[in-house]
Order: C-alpha cells, then sequence, then structure tokens
C-alpha cells in the first residue's frame, strides 16, 4: 500500500483506520478499547522500530514526513510483507487527528499479542529463568513503564502484573518503557495472590517489598538462585493478602526522614542489589 499523504482529516475513506489513534487523551477509554480491540500504540522513531524488531503486526503508521524518512527502512521490509497504510500528516494534523501534542511524529498501531498465564509464561521462560517481577495493582503507566525499563536493564526474565494493575501495552507503559515491555515476556495474574503458588511450585522464592516490622534489609538478604520480586501499589503498598502469600519480607534502608521511595525507583534499587 502506498504512502496517503492527510490532505483532509475528515476523508471518509481513511475513518475507520485513522479510528485508531483518535481520541489519545481518554485514557478511560483507551484503556478499555485497546485490548478489546486487539491492538496497542508504539509511539516514537526508537520504540516503532522495536516494536517491530519484536516481531509485532502493524496495523498502520501516522508519521510526519521526517519520520517517514527515518523510518524509510523498516518500513520498507514491513510493506513488502504487509500491505498496511502509512499516513503522512504535518504536526499540526497530528494534534487535531489525537487531541494531544505529539513532538515525536511516529506512531504505530499494532496487532496486540495474545495474552499468556502465568502459566504459559513459566513454561516459555524455562527452568533457565532466574529473576521475575511481580507488580501488584499499579495503576500508573508510568510506573509501569518504569519498572519494565528497570527490569530490562537488570537482565529480568519475566513480569508478572495483577489482574487490576495497569496495561503494560498502554501508550504510555510502552513509551516510557522505552520499548522494553515489547520484547521482555509478561503474563498478567488471573488468580490473585493464588497465582503466587505458581511461581513458588516452579522454584522461585517470593521476596515482597515492604516496610514490615520483620522485613530484612536488602544490603543484609542473600538472594536466592531463582527470585520473584513482589512489588505493590503506589499509595498503600502491598495486599495483607499478598505480603501472606510471599515467602519473605524485604526493605530498602533510608534515612529516617523518608519512609518509601516511588515503586519505579524502588524497583531499580531492589533489582540492582538482587541482580544475580
Amino acid at each position: 500500500m502506498p504512502r496517503i499523504p492527510l490532505d483532509d482529516l475528515a476523508d471518509p475513506r481513511y475513518a475507520a483506520l485513522l479510528a485508531d489513534y483518535t481520541r489519545l487523551k481518554d485514557v478511560q477509554l483507551r484503556a478499555r478499547r485497546e485490548p478489546a480491540e486487539g491492538l496497542f500504540l508504539a509511539e516514537g522513531v526508537e520504540v516503532v522500530r522495536r516494536a517491530l524488531a519484536a516481531g509485532h503486526r502493524p496495523r498502520s503508521f501516522l508519521l510526519s514526513p521526517a519520520r517517514a524518512d527515518e523510518l524509510a527502512d523498516v518500513l520498507d521490509a514491513v510493506l513488502a510483507e504487509h500491505d498496511v497504510p502509512v499516513f503522512l500528516a504535518p504536526a499540526a494534523a497530528f494534534t487535531v487527528l489525537t487531541g494531544v501534542d505529539l513532538h515525536r511524529g511516529a506512531i504505530a498501531s499494532v496487532h496486540r499479542p495474545p495474552e499468556r498465564s502465568v502459566a504459559d509464561l513459566l513454561a516459555g521462560l524455562g527452568p533457565g529463568a532466574r529473576r521475575l517481577v511481580v507488580l501488584e495493582d499499579v495503576v500508573d503507566h508510568t510506573n509501569v513503564g518504569a519498572v519494565f525499563r528497570s527490569a530490562a536493564a537488570f537482565g529480568v526474565d519475566g513480569v508478572v502484573v495483577s489482574p487490576r494493575c495497569a496495561d503494560p501495552l498502554y501508550r504510555r507503559s510502552v513509551r516510557v518503557s522505552m520499548g522494553t515491555v515489547l520484547h521482555l515476556p509478561w503474563a498478567r495474574a488471573t488468580g490473585w495472590p493464588g497465582d503466587l503458588d505458581l511461581l513458588r511450585d516452579s522454584g522461585f522464592t517470593v521476596a515482597a517489598l515492604a516496610l514490615a516490622d520483620d522485613s530484612t534489609a536488602l544490603d543484609a538478604f542473600d538472594a536466592p538462585e531463582r527470585l520473584a520480586l513482589l512489588l505493590g501499589t503506589e499509595g498503600d503498598g502491598l495486599t495483607r493478602r499478598a505480603l501472606a502469600g510471599a515467602d519473605v519480607t524485604v526493605r530498602i534502608p533510608m534515612a529516617p526522614r523518608v519512609d518509601s521511595l516511588n515503586v519505579a525507583a524502588a524497583s531499580a534499587v531492589a533489582l540492582w542489589a538482587t541482580r544475580g
């Protein structure tokens, strides 16, 4: 399919295809709609490249002419295999169409892969997996993306998110993760916190990061060979049920006047301290 200049945003021929990019500002709507319609958005040149390199199949592209030139090599390769539209639009048109000011000038609508179960994730990782991150009810997309980026940086093998955790494939999560969510295996738990038993049955020790009286300081914690690090939501931390499902509780030693870190910052510290 040839590149399509968007001279008229209201052109009825493209209304259905461009619907993937409209109303990006409505987070609640998009969070419901994108999984239901089987899509996610990759934003920015590098993230688009990583989505395609990870084997994700595009639905369409919305690009500024300059970004289309930057992506010419991958576009040619993709278009040789997939008949998908490449819409070319000036910066002003991006804002009108999407409802947000997108300076990056590159978005791809991508087919969403089927979600893995925790059992499928563990089977796919196999016995060589040594580190997992588990997120309980982290509802901020930025934090989810930042945790994935830290997980990838410190060699984590996979991520498990609880049923109420924010969507790792929401565009903000994908962007903040720098696309690492697109190649780092992850699964959404369906039984919570019961799915922690599946990790334990696979030989993982579940370590909860929490400020509990019986917690062990990270610098005194002898990390086991197979570790699943459990982190809780931004405000309240881990639920009692999740804490009860952990094998051990650990904490990050801090100055007396500060009792906690943002969950994304805490994940980076804890993953560095327990790196294999």
